[in-house]
This record gives structure tokens, C-alpha cells and sequence, in this order.
């Protein structure tokens, strides 16, 4: 099934006719949909429930699989010791220990606290990637890349948005 993507309330295919530039702009605003069997998580709202605890923002993220833009985000270049817990469900996600600075756009760690993240094969966007979300209210929290060099233990980049987080000082 050919993925939705959602600009500004319009609906674009993905075989429209965007030029490469323009969709890059527009992610920032994207949010995609596809026909995926929900799992189930122990945190569970209802959608009004949701938009309730969360502002519209971190209902578009965490959610509706949002991005919020590179570079805007407060904790990309956050450096204080603690824990980045969920902004949904305030599970603790990452530590300070688990960060690294990737120069991407976003906050960028190597690791998970064990069992706080669960991985979803992502072929959004003509792409394959790897989703993460929280494991357990099913946020959206962004991507895993592997294989790009980085010197971290793991050779992984989970790409988080901040907007996703909430961080608490240790």
C-alpha cells in the first residue's frame, strides 16, 4: 500500500508530483499513515484523551508519527546529566550517558534504557527505515539508523524528536 502523506491538512500521494526540495521543506509538517495492524501498549488513551495532556505539537509527533523540524528542537544539543523520559507517558526512555552529538538536526543516541523502546520496520516516504516508539504508550519518537560510523558502541543513531521528550535532572 502506497503511503498518505499528510501536508498542512492536504493529502498527497506518494507518487504526486512534489519536486525533492519541496518535500524536504514539507516534512518538517508531515505526518504518514499506513495499514499496519496496532499493537498494543499498557498506556492506553483515547484520542481526546491525548490531545488533553498533550499540546497540538506533541500530538502531531508522538501520535500521528509527526517530525518536528531539524535544528528546533530544545534537547539536540541538551548536555545536562539525566533521563529523557516520554512527554506522553513520562517513561523513562534514554540517559545523558546514551547521547552523542551526530550533528543531524535532532537528539541522537546510541542506545535505550532496556525494554523502554519497541522497533517498527518503516516504509514511509519511498524508504525503509526504522520507527521507534515508546513500549509503552506507542508514541512516536523517531528513527534508528545503523551502519553510519559514528563511534559509539552500538554504530546506531536513534534519531529522537525533542518534542517526544521530557527530561528530568538526575
Amino acid at each position: 500500500m502506497r503511503p498518505i502523506l499528510r501536508f498542512s491538512g492536504k493529502i498527497i500521494r506518494s507518487n504526486s508530483s512534489l519536486q525533492p526540495k519541496s518535500f524536504l521543506r514539507l516534512m518538517g509538517n508531515a505526518s504518514s499513515t499506513t495499514s499496519q495492524s496496532p499493537m498494543s501498549y499498557p498506556v492506553k488513551k483515547t484520542e481526546q484523551e491525548w490531545r488533553t495532556v498533550l499540546s497540538p505539537e506533541q500530538f502531531r509527533v508522538l501520535r500521528n508519527k509527526g517530525t518536528e523540524p531539524a535544528g528546533t528542537g530544545e534537547y539536540d544539543k541538551h548536555t545536562a546529566t539525566g533521563t529523557y523520559n516520554c512527554a506522553g507517558c513520562d517513561t523513562p526512555l534514554y540517559t545523558s550517558k546514551q547521547k552523542f552529538s551526530s550533528g543531524c538536526g535532532w537528539p541522537a543516541f546510541f542506545d535505550a534504557i532496556p525494554g523502554a523502546i519497541v522497533r517498527h520496520e518503516d516504509s514511509t516516504f519511498g524508504m525503509k527505515r526504522t520507527e521507534i516508539v515508546c513500549a509503552a504508550c506507542g508514541g512516536h519518537l523517531g528513527h534508528v539508523f545503523k551502519g553510519e560510523g559514528y563511534p559509539t558502541p552500538t554504530d546506531e543513531r536513534h534519531c529522537v524528536n525533542s518534542i517526544s521528550l521530557k527530561f528530568g535532572e538526575n
